[in-house]
């Protein structure tokens, strides 16, 4: 899109990685410059930078108090889970072919269903701000 980060939901889902892969060590944001559609006044651009590292900002803090203050991780460990031994840690290693990934589908079967809990990882998300 051409437009500048307004969306706090989706920049503390940015700034979750971010601060799961160490934070910025050094580098910085970068978001688009330019002007959008019928925004044409230097005040128009001035207002989107300046709401735009105000979203950053706000992303920041409550993506840091997701990780500090909640049980996100540990919720997300668990729904993982299956990737940390066996076959699952083997596929996300890279060790296993897509021959050797059918054949196992075909032995096991339909895995059983379970829940992703997307609302409640978003209701933790909507809760920080």
């Amino acid at each position: 899109t051409d437009q500048f980060p307004i969306d706090v939901f989706e920049v503390t889902q940015a700034m979750l990685v971010i601060l799961e892969s160490g934070g910025i060590q050094g580098g910085g944001i970068n978001f688009d410059a330019k002007v959008r559609r019928n925004s044409i006044d230097l005040e128009d651009k001035f207002i989107a930078h300046i709401a735009g590292m105000d979203t950053f900002a706000r992303g920041l803090i409550a993506a840091d108090h997701i990780l500090t203050n909640t049980k996100y991780k540990a919720l997300r460990k668990n729904r993982y889970a299956s990737f940390d031994s066996g076959t699952g840690s083997q596929f996300e290693k890279g060790e296993l072919s897509l021959e050797q990934l059918s054949e196992l589908g075909r032995k096991i079967g339909e895995p059983k269903a379970i829940s992703g809990q997307q609302e409640l990882y978003e209701q933790i998300i909507a809760n920080a701000f």
